[in-house]
């Protein structure tokens, strides 16, 4: 159909459409695993006997769901401002301009953004927009003089859940920026102002997006002990990124909130001890060993784990639990290289240094002394084969029953 050349369409943002209709959602709600329907279309899915989540296909522990109040809201406001626009359909012509504000409008936002919350929201939204369409808007975003200043105070002086969550997406979007992280450093850091508590906030009430992006953006300023030191110290912060990783089914969140942790727990032995008091070692061993965890998740529990085994604490709950000791035993060789050797790392510490007897009991019965040999023959690293080594040492047995049940041409390899 021939479109009249002055008439205007607009491009619906793909986070205001149901993945089922494609339509723009009127009543938007989240399932448990975190992804939003319009409130029809999802009913209308379980009311016919599924139990799976349509966009994933994961089954679905309870099919409840929660309105998503600030989807709702955004879309409103979005909707208020185009409603005299005719919106293209999913199928529309690809050439229809983009509904983007220009570099003008978006310096107008950025100056009325702190007047009230609704024309906060409202620039906050544009600006997000924004950003997310191209690299070049991002890079424009950034270098605004006194942009990323304006929108951390007011950061640190709203408490509307709907404005944070927009902050952390465009402070998410802005980070790797040049010069964005070091500015935000300082300001979070070196300003007498509490801009860590909204991080918790959003961590606490927010929407799955926006607690993945407050993640992100704390993993970013995690720069040094001084930063990582602040960033833990605050209160509910640690527990909320474990909660993170260990509550979710979304890969993306379960990484976020694995990433974050690893940066705070570098050099920090309290940080570590105070992971194992939350649960960690359980939650990294459930991750480990389900069936359809991403690599690079189970990469990132892996190293997470080898890095609680260096204090006394983690060895100990890494040994008590024997879920955890045959996870990472069955994974070696399964994944990328360097989960393999921070597995190995892992067993060497509570098996060999600390010589756990429950340790090791757990990892002979998952054929430990096999993998282990796999992993020496792989052209592992000289730190992961010395430590290999070791554990062989650990789990020798006489010539005969070492390899009666080792059929590969590895055979080869003596133990020491």
């Amino acid at each position: 159909m021939a479109r009249d050349k002055n008439e205007l369409y607009v491009t619906v943002p793909n986070l205001f459409r149901c993945p089922i209709s494609m339509d723009v959602m009127k009543s938007p709600v989240s399932l448990s695993t975190g992804v939003t329907y319009d409130r029809s279309s999802i009913q209308t899915w379980l009311d016919n006997g599924h139990n799976t989540c349509p966009a994933t296909m994961q089954v679905l522990p309870s099919t409840d769901f929660v309105p998503n109040l600030t989807l709702r809201r955004l879309i409103h406001l979005w909707s208020h401002d185009s409603h005299s626009i005719p919106m293209s359909s999913p199928h529309s012509d690809a050439s229809a301009p983009p509904p983007l504000i220009s570099k003008q409008q978006l310096l107008d936002s950025i100056k009325t953004i702190d007047k009230s919350t609704t024309n906060c929201l409202d620039s906050l939204l544009q600006i997000a927009n924004f950003a997310k369409y191209s690299g070049e808007n991002r890079e424009f975003l950034a270098s605004i003089d006194g942009f990323v200043s304006r929108i951390v105070g007011i950061l640190c002086n709203v408490d509307e859940i709907q404005v944070l969550e927009l902050i952390m997406t465009v402070l998410d979007l802005i980070v790797s920026e040049n010069g964005v992280k070091e500015e935000l450093i300082r300001l979070v850091f070196k300003c007498n102002r509490d801009c860590l508590s909204p991080f918790v906030s959003v961590l606490e009430r927010g929407s799955l997006s926006s607690r993945i992006e407050s993640a992100r953006v704390l993993e970013s300023i995690a720069f040094n002990t001084e930063s990582q030191r602040a960033i833990t110290e605050k209160q509910g912060l640690l527990f909320e990124l474990h909660r993170l990783a260990r509550s979710e089914t979304d890969p993306t969140a379960i990484e976020a909130g694995l990433s974050c942790l690893i940066a705070l727990s570098t050099s920090s032995r309290p940080v570590k001890k105070q992971l194992v008091q939350f649960g960690i070692v359980r939650t990294a061993g459930k991750i480990i060993s389900g069936s359809d965890t991403v690599v690079s998740v189970i990469e990132k529990a892996m190293k997470l784990v080898e890095m609680v085994s260096t204090c006394a604490e983690g060895r100990a709950a890494i040994g008590e639990d024997e879920n955890c000791v045959a996870a990472i035993v069955k994974r070696l060789m399964k994944g990328t290289s360097a989960g393999t050797e921070h597995g190995v790392a892992v067993l060497w510490s509570v098996c060999y240094l600390c010589r756990d007897r429950t340790a090791q009991e757990a990892a002979m019965r998952n054929n430990v002394l096999t993998k282990v040999l796999l992993v020496m023959q792989s052209g592992c690293t000289a730190r992961a084969r010395q430590m290999c080594v070791d554990l062989v040492k650990v789990f020798r047995v006489n010539s005969k029953s070492c390899l009666a049940s080792y059929e590969t041409k590895t055979t080869h390899i003596m133990p020491y």
